[in-house]
């Protein structure tokens, strides 16, 4: 019983010596200044919005990066061709712009065509599929701003898509999306179809195709290109030559079987999809960083409201204080998962990776405002740099070519 006490108290205590020793990072609360959020997109938005109120936040308790050594300039990291950042406004609308990115970067992959493509496009026929889904289902179906990553290859088998030339979105000289007006008036009248019970489909998807004609502009369905005429469908299958069925969806998560394919139950997979790629953790991470070597980017979703992730440095780290890296694994990614504390809050492009002392860094392309807050005229303005802890913790899922994960798929 004796030896028992003692070899405890051995264990206790070297234990404490190693946690001891360890660096520790530190802690700061952040004074809130105004960034490109509210002094850009706010600006325009409130021309749309007169009753928006002005954000008050006083302190932000966040990880302190000051004294740290950080690789947070874009020309350290190796990155494959896409497109210039772009900012999504206010609409919440990340799943559009993350996945078309990257799918222009595919197009430049495939057949070395650099095309930007319209995000409001894509946008546009999801809310309708959605309202859809809402009369189908008689209003149990998820209508809201967010989707998922295969949301965007799901709609352009379905309507194709058209270069951003062709279709902004932007009306009356507006300079960033601004969908909450929209959006209000089309879940308004989605619940007044529930309250009445008037599932008239037809009926429904022409009145939100009204309120969206009016906010954003009707989609063409045809257009020129090069003296050549093309449908949205036509430029896909002809132009682009990308098969929308080549995409596939990679997920780590505990709760289910690993080695199948489940659904990913999260509000914006609001039709359900049960095909998500369900792998381990490190056969996740693995191929993450194969395939960026290989020259393959991702459309990437996860959580970005972390005290580690920095609006000042744009870096993303998983401090000490939250959770040591040697202690990041299956579990602790699921029981963040499970309590709420990762949700699938943002989807970005995964473009770039860096070495440093050991550890894989990844440049991330991003199109909302909490990457805007530094020089405009900079290099880093609009993206992210993830230490590969934060992918491993807060990263849920990606879409990426099927080629880049042959040997993977192979397994299911």
């Amino acid at each position: 019983m004796k030896k028992s006490i003692y070899l405890i108290l051995a264990v206790f205590l070297l234990t404490n010596i190693a946690f001891a020793q360890k660096d520790r990072d530190k802690v700061k609360f952040k004074e809130y200044e105004a960034g490109y959020y509210q002094n850009f997109i706010l600006k325009d938005v409130r021309e749309v919005n007169t009753k928006l109120k002005k954000t008050e936040i006083d302190k932000r308790f966040q990880m302190d990066h000051t004294d740290l050594d950080l690789p947070d300039k874009v020309n350290l990291y190796k990155s494959e061709w896409h497109n210039p950042v772009i900012s999504q406004g206010n609409g919440g609308s990340c799943w559009a712009y993350s996945t078309i990115s990257f799918l222009e970067s595919e197009v430049y992959r495939i057949n070395k065509k650099e095309v930007k493509l319209s995000e409001p496009f894509v946008v546009y026929w999801e809310y309708v599929e959605k309202a859809r889904g809402y009369v189908q289902s008689r209003g149990t179906t998820n209508f809201s701003q967010g989707s998922e990553g295969n949301a965007v290859t799901k709609s352009w088998k379905l309507y194709g898509i058209v270069p951003a030339s062709e279709y902004t979105g932007l009306l009356n000289g507006r300079k960033f999306h601004t969908h909450e007006k929209m959006f209000n008036e089309m879940e308004s009248y989605l619940k007044s179809v529930k309250k009445s019970n008037a599932w008239n489909e037809t009926e429904v998807l022409e009145t939100i195709k009204s309120i969206m004609n009016h906010h954003i502009g009707e989609p063409p369905t045809e257009f020129s290109l090069a003296g050549k005429s093309y449908t949205p469908k036509t430029y896909l299958s002809e132009y682009l030559k990308i098969n929308p069925d080549d995409y596939v969806e990679i997920l780590s998560y505990k709760q289910a079987d690993y080695w199948k394919q489940v659904e990913y139950k999260v509000p914006d997979n609001w039709w359900h999809n049960e095909e998500y790629y369900n792998v381990p953790l490190d056969v996740f991470m693995d191929i993450v960083k194969k395939s960026i070597e290989d020259g393959y980017t991702m459309s990437i979703g996860g959580d970005v409201s972390e005290a580690g992730f920095s609006r000042e440095t744009n870096c993303a780290i998983v401090p000490t204080f939250d959770l040591p890296s040697e202690y990041i694994d299956e579990d602790s990614r699921q029981f963040r998962f499970s309590n709420g504390t990762t949700t699938d809050d943002h989807g970005m492009h995964l473009v770039g990776y860096y070495e440093k002392d050991g550890v894989t860094w990844y440049l991330i392309k991003d199109s909302s405002s909490g990457s805007r807050n530094n020089d405009q005229n900079a290099p880093e303005f609009g993206y992210y740099f993830f230490h590969e802890d934060y992918i491993k913790l807060k990263m849920m899922g990606f879409t990426i070519h099927k080629d880049a994960v042959k040997k993977t798929l192979k397994k299911f």
